[in-house]
């Protein structure tokens, strides 16, 4: 807990920023305390609403116990990490973000596709329409 420590003394002495929250929340996150990390991560995003990867570990401190919360700080993330050009960080976001998060709606629209298509073979066209009633 040296680092924790560290960065807590620098915060205390007044030197506050989302770097400094930042690695806060990811030296908590590594203890084992994700309601602290969450706590300095969201200050580094009010601090900074872009800051891609404070999305990215937000979202891993929130879900163990926040499914809906993680889901929409990775999708946050994955937004800013676009604005910014960062493929690296919303490539790995889209890769832990549950699908229906990722607002993927070109693959999305083609799943549906399929799934339409899927159910008319199977169900024939007469037993399918009975299904969307």
């Amino acid at each position: 807990m040296a680092m924790i420590e560290r960065f807590e003394a620098m915060l205390a002495a007044g030197k506050d920023g989302a770097l400094l929250r930042f690695g806060l929340g990811a030296e908590y996150l590594k203890a084992g305390d994700p309601g602290r990390a969450a706590m300095h991560l969201r200050e580094a995003l009010a601090r900074d609403p872009g800051y891609s990867a404070a999305w990215k570990l937000l979202g891993k401190a929130l879900e163990a116990t926040d499914r809906i919360g993680a889901a929409e700080a990775w999708r946050r993330g994955i937004e800013a990490a676009q604005a910014r050009g960062d493929k690296q960080a919303a490539k790995e976001m889209h890769a832990v973000a549950p699908i229906n998060v990722t607002k993927d709606r070109e693959r999305d629209a083609c799943m549906g596709a399929y799934s339409i298509g899927r159910a008319r073979r199977r169900y024939g066209i007469g037993r399918f329409a009975m299904l969307l009633k």
